[in-house]
């Protein structure tokens, strides 16, 4: 490993970003600076609409360059090298994707976040030691990927409320429930299942956590056809699935906190959500062959406002972990904002473009478009719905009381 950085030295931001871009020159092509408006790719899915075969091919493209980045000290950078990190504080892994983006470099689908940024960290608190060394390396390096097994389709957005079961037979749990919205299902090796153990107690009191192998008999992943014609969400059914009791991740009725762990993970990494369709339709509406009316100008002006005003709340996020404490409001402030930011960019582009969004006529940078229309909606639900946004704000923040229980 000629050339890594020297594990366990933090270098300050400045010299570690130069480190970074230095390397990056020796194992990656810049990325081609942007050419004439209406060449290259003018995809701006917010969910991938891609084949089996697609996401398959792409995962392993993800998976050699992550493994190139952590054999060579630049990946897992915020945790120990017993898990072959260098042990810098958390933002430095935001400070490295920042030079990252000028290099091509291939695109992160969702299940590698939730692999290094979701599943590992909880991995990290609740795992047994025996479960970290099985675990975080191949985690981390993306030798073994990982899903979310969380949402039900009879819950909601209340995820107490899974009905998915586990019932305890000698050392090992026999699974039984459908899971649904799962993404990466299909190529993830293990799977993060919240199901109840105990329904004789409090919903919240009853729940249990267990790392399922994807391949294991029982397992069946369905994918659901997305308006747009692709595959990125799947169902996941578990039919008398066998789990030793050695795959459960923290205390029997403790698995209601292993959840929060997960789900706070992923408030943080919701921040930068839409920026970069953002930036393209305010691209568009500089590109346009005539005039913008006044009113398209006040909602391009608005949203290059909201994308510089998105970017600082994400500082804001990277403050509240370089002072060392997990960022709450911040995080839940980010994701509805980001929201926001999503819904407002269909609002210009479908002003922008009229008619010619809905009609797929050829013309580069048009009926693209509606990929992301169609999208958009979804992350008021992913995540955390807007409204448990709201309630942990009013809660947390406002110190208003909670809806008594009926």
């Amino acid at each position: 490993m000629k050339g890594n950085p020297e594990p366990g030295a933090v270098p300050d931001p400045e010299t570690f970003r130069a480190q970074a871009r230095q390397w990056l020159a020796t194992v990656a092509r810049p990325r081609a600076a942007d050419g004439e408006w209406g060449s290259g790719s003018d995809s701006v899915a917010v969910f991938e609409n891609w084949t089996e075969e697609q996401e398959r091919e792409h995962t392993a493209r993800t998976q050699e360059w992550e493994r190139t980045r952590y054999d060579q000290g630049w990946g897992a950078l915020n945790w120990p090298q017993t898990y072959g990190g260098r042990g810098l504080p958390a933002y430095y892994e935001q400070l490295y994707r920042t030079e990252e983006t000028a290099f091509d470099v291939p695109h992160r689908t969702e299940v590698f976040p939730v692999t290094q940024q979701l599943v590992a960290p909880a991995i990290g608190i609740w795992g047994t030691e025996e479960q970290k060394e099985r675990w975080l390396p191949p985690m981390l390096r993306t030798d073994e990927l990982a899903c979310q097994l969380f949402s039900e389709t009879e819950a909601g957005s209340d995820l107490a409320a899974v009905r998915t079961r586990a019932v305890r037979d000698g050392d090992n749990w026999v699974l039984q429930g459908h899971k649904v919205w799962t993404s990466g299902a299909r190529v993830a090796t293990w799977g993060v299942a919240v199901c109840r153990t105990d329904p004789d107690v409090r919903k919240h009191a009853g729940i249990t956590v267990f790392v399922v192998r994807m391949d294991a008999p029982g397992v069946t992943v369905r994918p659901i056809q997305q308006m747009t014609g692709g595959t990125s969400f799947n169902e996941v059914y578990l039919d008398g699935v066998v789990v030793p009791d050695t795959d459960r991740l923290g205390p029997v009725g403790e698995g209601w906190r292993v959840t929060l762990s997960v789900l706070a993970a992923e408030r943080l990494d919701s921040g930068n959500l839409g920026l970069d369709n953002a930036d393209r339709a305010l691209e568009l509406a500089g590109n346009l062959p005539r005039p913008l009316t006044g009113s398209e100008q006040q909602r391009a002006a608005d949203l290059h406002i909201r994308t510089l005003v998105q970017r600082l709340i994400g500082l804001r996020v990277t403050a509240a972990l370089v002072a060392g404490r997990e960022p709450g409001a911040e995080a839940s402030v980010g994701k509805l904002y980001a929201t926001e930011t999503m819904r407002r960019t269909s609002d210009l582009v479908s002003e922008l473009l009229g008619p010619s969004l809905v009609a797929d006529t050829g013309q580069w940078g048009t009926y693209a478009w509606t990929e992301h229309l169609l999208g958009a909606p979804g992350y008021s639900i992913a995540g955390g719905t807007d409204e448990i946004q709201h309630t942990i704000l009013a809660e947390r923040v406002l110190g208003l009381p909670k809806e008594p229980t009926r």
